[in-house]
């Protein structure tokens, strides 16, 4: 690693983090990205979540290996506890690496620490260390405020829902009720938690305690998580059940606990169907996904029209995080 990346390094997050810090503070955001990979010889992803920082490195055919890449870590964060003054107790790292499978949200070897985060007037829980990725993703910041804005009086149904950071969206724009589904008991749990962390009341019910048909329909009124399968859930759930939808689907999944792979690419426009059938007469799906190759495939019936350059926040400027549709019936 030579002096002139070391410097070029600290002088790129010097400059982003007052650019970036300056135009947060404006907004009122207090969770946003610092960093993206600007720097070649720094492959990292650097995020602001209030007091602490999460590094994503990512592997490349020039990472280290072993105790040269252990001095290479605490180089960054070194690095970067100077340059944005916190402390290096607050610098929380992890690996990424291309994968595919369920790895997406994957738990890892370290023990996690919680803490609860804001944005947009509303509470999050994150965890630090113990996942792969914290609990609420910042590049559909924009989005969940899009779907809070069209959510009031709404049943809103939210797939592949991961925390339920959009459920939560979608309770505070006032909507008629919230279904939240994700296969992860895990993840079933910690949307629970962020209901609780705004006051909203809401009801679990795990995949191992269906009992009646009762248990997987959709609420007049409140708040329902379910620990499910969404694909099952998408074809048992009756007609005409919401009005507006969120879909993010992994890009890849071959979840053991599913009946078949999942691939966004090919089973995009089959899943996509699938749902509106769920959703009533001018009904609303806001689907995304993060394949960078993505491209839409043409949806018969259906009005779809890409919004991701609005989605896009400021501060992943120079990465394109997501594609984002707004999609709803002729």
């Amino acid at each position: 690693m030579t002096p002139e990346a070391i410097t070029g390094f600290e002088n790129r997050l010097i400059r982003m983090h007052k650019h970036i810090g300056k135009w947060a503070r404006r907004q009122g955001i207090t969770c946003f990205r610092i960093y993206d990979r600007d720097v070649p010889q720094f492959p990292l992803c650097i995020d602001k979540y209030e007091d602490f920082i999460i590094v994503s490195e990512y592997r490349t055919s020039k990472t280290a290996e072993g105790d040269e890449h252990d001095q290479w870590i605490d180089l960054c964060r070194q690095i970067i506890a100077k340059t944005l003054s916190v402390p290096i107790a607050h610098i929380d790292f992890r690996m990424r690496e291309r994968k595919k499978g369920s790895s997406q949200y994957e738990k890892t070897d370290t023990a996690g620490m919680e803490q609860v985060v804001h944005e947009a007037g509303l509470k999050f829980q994150i965890q630090l260390s113990a996942y792969l990725d914290p609990g609420l993703f910042l590049d559909h910041r924009i989005t969940r405020g899009m779907v809070r804005e069209e959510a009031k009086g709404k049943r809103c149904l939210n797939l592949f829902a991961y925390t339920g950071s959009f459920s939560v969206y979608c309770a505070a724009g006032g909507s008629a009720s919230t279904t939240t589904v994700d296969l992860s008991r895990t993840y079933c749990t910690w949307a629970m938690r962020n209901f609780t962390l705004n006051d909203f009341a809401a009801r679990i019910v795990f995949d191992r305690d269906h009992k009646e048909a009762s248990d997987l329909l959709p609420l007049k009124n409140g708040n329902l998580v379910l620990q499910r399968d969404v694909l099952d859930f998408v074809d048992d759930c009756p007609p005409s059940s919401f009005d507006l939808a969120v879909l993010d689907p992994p890009s890849f999944s071959n979840s053991k606990r599913m009946a078949a792979s999942f691939d966004v690419q090919r089973d995009h426009s089959d899943l996509i169907r699938r749902v509106f059938r769920l959703l009533s007469p001018g009904g609303i799906l806001y689907f995304s996904n993060n394949l960078t190759t993505f491209e839409l495939d043409t949806l018969p019936g259906l009005v779809a029209k890409e919004i991701t350059s609005q989605t896009v926040p400021m501060d992943f400027r120079n990465k394109r995080p997501h594609r984002c549709y707004r999609i709803l019936r002729k």
